[in-house]
C-alpha cells in the first residue's frame, strides 16, 4: 500500500435539506481494502455512492492521485462498483455481462473475448461463459458481477454489500475470494457491510459509521480491542454494559464496593476518564463465570460482580447465560452449564472491560441504538 490514492475532505451530504453524512474526511491508500462498516441508515452506502459519482456533495471534495473528482461523473472517474443485487442482464450470457463494459468502451472484439477469457480463468468461471445468470448459482452470479467490474481495470473497486444475498456457507467462500482476489491484484478496495466479522475478516482498516459522521476508524484489531466510545465497542459485540463509579487515583481507575460489586482498581491504560460514572461495556466471551462458593483469589485488576443465574441457552460452543445483578441483566459465556437460579460470580479483566465516562459520553454527539 502507498500514499494517499483516494482522499475525501470535508464531504457534506444531504437529501431534501436533511444532512445524511457531516463531515466526512478519510484518506485510503493504494492497493488498501477499506470497510464501512456500520447499522442501517448510517450513511455508509450513501458515503459509497458518493466516492463512485452517484451523489454529490453539497460541500467538500473527492480526489484521486491528488485530482479533484468531486464534479465528475460516475463513468469518468475509473471506478467500477459491484451492487447488492449484482445487477447482471438476464438475457446476456456469462461472458456478455462481464464484457459489457468493454463493448461499452468500443474495444475490439478480439480485446473483448481475451479480456473475458481472462476474468473466467481468474474467477473460476472456465466453462460457464455461453449460461446466463438464471442457470447460474448465488455465488457464481456474484463471481460474475465481480468480474464484470474488473474486466475494465478499474483504478478503485468499489463494494456495496455484495455478500448479503448469498446464503451463509457461500458467504464465507466468496469473501475469501474476493479478499484474495483484492491482494493478488493490488486493485485499492471500498466495501460496505454491516456485518462485523466480514469486516474483520476482509479489510485492512475498518471505517465505523454513526449518524452521518466517523465515530472511529483504524486496523480490524484496533477498533475490537480499543473501542473509542460505548457505540463503538457495543457495535463490535461489547454489548454489555454497566453503570459504574469511580475515582481516578494515580495511573488506576478506582471502583469502590458497592452490593454485588467488589472494589477493584484497574489500569487506566490511556483511556480519558474523570471521577465519577462511568458505562463499562464487555463481551460474553470476555467473562469468566464461576459459582459463588468458588474458592479461587479474584486476580488483580478484575472486576467480580455477585449474580443469579436468570436464564441459559446453547447458541454452540460455549453455554450463554443471563445473569442478573444488582447493576443489571448482563450475558456471561461458560464452558460448561450453571443451573438457574445458581449464585454465581463474573469476572472481567481489565483488558476485556472497556470503560467510558458519563460525562464525555454526554459531551459527544448522540449515537443512535443498534439494530438488532
Amino acid at each position: 500500500m502507498t500514499g494517499n490514492f483516494l482522499e475525501i475532505r470535508g464531504v457534506h451530504v444531504g437529501y431534501g435539506g436533511n444532512p445524511v453524512l457531516t463531515d466526512i474526511d478519510l484518506a485510503i491508500a493504494e492497493g488498501e481494502f477499506v470497510a464501512l462498516l456500520g447499522s442501517s441508515g448510517c450513511g455508509k452506502s450513501t458515503l459509497l455512492r458518493t466516492i463512485a459519482g452517484f451523489n454529490t456533495p453539497t460541500s467538500g471534495t473527492i480526489a484521486i492521485r491528488q485530482r479533484d473528482v468531486t464534479e465528475l461523473s460516475p463513468d469518468r472517474r475509473g471506478m467500477a462498483l459491484v451492487f447488492q443485487s449484482y445487477a447482471l442482464w438476464p438475457h446476456m450470457t456469462v461472458a456478455q455481462n462481464i464484457g459489457y463494459g468493454l463493448k461499452l468502451r468500443h474495444k475490439s472484439k478480439a480485446e473483448i473475448a481475451a479480456r473475458v477469457a481472462e476474468m473466467e480463468a481468474l474467477l473460476g468461471l472456465s466453462g460457464l461463459g455461453q449460461r446466463k445468470p438464471g442457470a447460474l448459482s448465488g455465488g457464481q452470479r456474484q463471481r460474475v458481477a465481480l468480474g464484470r467490474a474488473l474486466a475494465i481495470d478499474p483504478a478503485i473497486l468499489l463494494l456495496d454489500e455484495p455478500l448479503s444475498n448469498l446464503d451463509a456457507r457461500i458467504r464465507l467462500a466468496v469473501r475469501h475470494d474476493i479478499r484474495t482476489l483484492q491482494q493478488r491484484l493490488g486493485i485499492t478496495a471500498v466495501h460496505v457491510t454491516h456485518d462485523r466479522e466480514e469486516a474483520m475478516v476482509m479489510a485492512d482498516r475498518i471505517v465505523i459509521l454513526d449518524q452521518g459522521r466517523i465515530a472511529q476508524q483504524g486496523t480490524p484489531e484496533d477498533v475490537y480491542n480499543k473501542p473509542a466510545s460505548a457505540f463503538v465497542a457495543a457495535f463490535m459485540g461489547a454489548e454489555n454494559a454497566l453503570q459504574l463509579e469511580g475515582t481516578v487515583v494515580a495511573d488506576r481507575f478506582v471502583l469502590g464496593a458497592r452490593p454485588g460489586q467488589a472494589p477493584c482498581q484497574l489500569p487506566m491504560a490511556g483511556r480519558p476518564l474523570v471521577d465519577g460514572p462511568v458505562e463499562a461495556r464487555f463481551r460474553a466471551e470476555a467473562a469468566v463465570l464461576l459459582a459463588a462458593d468458588d474458592a479461587g483469589s479474584c486476580p488483580d485488576a478484575t472486576l467480580e460482580l455477585a449474580g443469579t443465574v436468570a436464564a441459559v441457552s446453547y447458541p454452540g460452543g460455549l453455554w450463554r447465560h443471563v445473569v442478573r445483578t444488582a447493576s443489571g441483566e448482563v450475558q456471561v459465556d461458560a464452558p460448561r452449564a450453571l443451573a438457574v437460579g445458581d449464585a454465581v460470580k463474573i469476572r472481567i479483566a481489565h483488558p476485556s472491560l472497556f470503560l467510558f465516562s458519563a460525562a464525555a459520553h454526554a459531551a459527544a454527539p448522540s449515537r443512535s441504538r443498534i439494530a438488532a
